[in-house]
């Protein structure tokens, strides 16, 4: 065998083998519209988390209470319930690319207009109530809407790729907003933050509008895209509940949203809402400290969904779903039991690295077997989980402040496991599914 003959035999080998484990981590990034929409979630992610860590911190300072604390994150999930599927029905219905415009800049001017109100001696606790809301109805219809945005701007072969590079550019962010916004807190107070917020939000509205790409769903062949008499109104109505329908009509589309919502309710509202009081009345520590264990899990998060992004041909993937789902209860539980930061750190990592592969996994999919024009009404029920975190939010505010952090922290890290397991003896087809 000749030394080109042995080359190109080298090469072939090498392709495979990149093939076979599809090591093809950022190749959505060739796409161009991908990089616009890729590049804004740099910017939303950090006004969320920087958000995320200063409104928890700011109730518990000023009233001292872990179950107001956990109401107010609560209560900024409560629009998905009712305004998230109506926004999917929109996102089959309208352009896409300035319905998320329209919706940034008013999550713009919301935090601009709450930055102001902390610079005076106003501000009271309902104010804060009300902005958690008013944010919620925001995010109940950007967080769909940029989700159905990935397809159309990328290729289908290329869609897995592109779904959890975009979770990734989400938890990069993850691990710089919380520990920026922890220092910042602590060097000059809250407004700050909101302030970035506000400044980050108007950057995605500038970055969306340069995507080219079609932003109207297209209906599947033979579809009516959505076409029905009567008013606006029932209409609109009418195209929810053929959401509905379809997805109860598609097992395994249903199975994915369901078990979504065992980690949104009995892990989630734990591991973000609660934090800021297991961070000071556990671990001890201010809000630098606060800021490094949420940076912490952004770095086991952006780590999985890396990881995702990198074997995105994995076969397996409902048993991927339950084995990360399991993985990250456990991690929970070990959690509760820390009191030193230093232990804390990798352990919330590792919970959140596994956390993200379950989310990645399970909303990528969701997006590839759903047709276009279904695929705004299936993802805001599918995001219908986020409603449910006030529930959950409001349950470990309570058991925290009955009897303690780790207590509460160790019940949501079990009942995940319980009903995780429970599940994947009940949903054969979930477990089995291989994408």
């Amino acid at each position: 065998m000749d030394s080109s003959t042995r080359t190109s035999s080298a090469a072939a080998v090498a392709t495979e083998e990149r093939r076979r484990f599809n090591l093809t981590t950022f190749s959505s990034l060739q796409y161009r519209d991908f990089r616009f929409l890729w590049s804004s979630t740099f910017f939303t992610a950090a006004g969320n988390w920087v958000q995320q860590i200063t409104i928890g911190w700011l109730v518990y300072e000023m009233t001292g209470s872990a179950l107001l604390t956990g109401l107010v994150s609560g209560l900024r999930a409560v629009p998905f319930l009712f305004v998230g599927p109506l926004a999917g029905v929109l996102a089959d219905r309208l352009n896409r690319k300035y319905f998320l415009i329209a919706t940034e800049v008013f999550l713009s001017a919301l935090g601009l207009g709450f930055a102001i109100l902390l610079t005076t001696d106003y501000l009271q606790v309902w104010h804060i109530l009300a902005f958690s809301i008013l944010s919620g109805l925001g995010w109940s219809i950007t967080n769909p809407l940029r989700n159905v945005m990935v397809p159309n701007v990328v290729p289908r072969h290329a869609l897995m790729n592109a779904v959890a590079l975009n979770s990734a550019a989400f938890n990069l962010t993850r691990i710089a907003g919380p520990a920026v916004g922890g220092i910042l807190i602590a060097a000059f107070g809250p407004a700050t933050n909101f302030f970035i917020q506000a400044i980050s939000y108007f950057m995605v509205s500038v970055l969306v509008w340069f995507i080219r790409s079609p932003m109207k769903a297209q209906p599947a062949a033979g579809g009516n895209g959505g076409g029905h008499g009567g008013s606006q109104g029932n209409r609109m109505f009418k195209d929810l509940a053929e959401g509905i329908r379809y997805v109860a009509h598609e097992p395994t589309t249903l199975a994915l949203i369901i078990v979504g919502l065992i980690p949104s309710i009995f892990m989630m509202p734990f591991t973000q809402s609660m934090m800021p009081v297991f961070t000071k009345d556990v671990l001890h520590v201010d809000s630098r400290g606060l800021g490094l264990i949420m940076a912490s899990a952004g770095a086991g998060a952006f780590i999985g969904t890396m990881a995702v992004a990198s074997l995105s041909q994995i076969k397996r993937k409902g048993l991927l779903l339950i084995a990360a789902a399991s993985i990250a209860a456990v991690t929970l539980m070990v959690y509760s039991q820390v009191t030193w930061i230093v232990i804390a750190v990798p352990v919330i990592a590792i919970q959140g690295g596994f956390q993200m592969v379950y989310n990645t996994t399970n909303n990528t999919v969701l997006q590839i077997i759903t047709p276009d024009e279904y695929r705004g009404r299936v993802m805001s029920l599918y995001m219908l989980d986020h409603g449910f975190t006030p529930a959950g939010a409001f349950l470990a505010g309570a058991l925290a402040q009955a009897f303690g952090a780790p207590t509460a922290f160790l019940f949501g890290g079990i009942v995940t496991l319980v009903l995780v397991l429970l599940l994947a003896t009940r949903a054969k087809k979930l477990k089995s599914f291989t994408g």
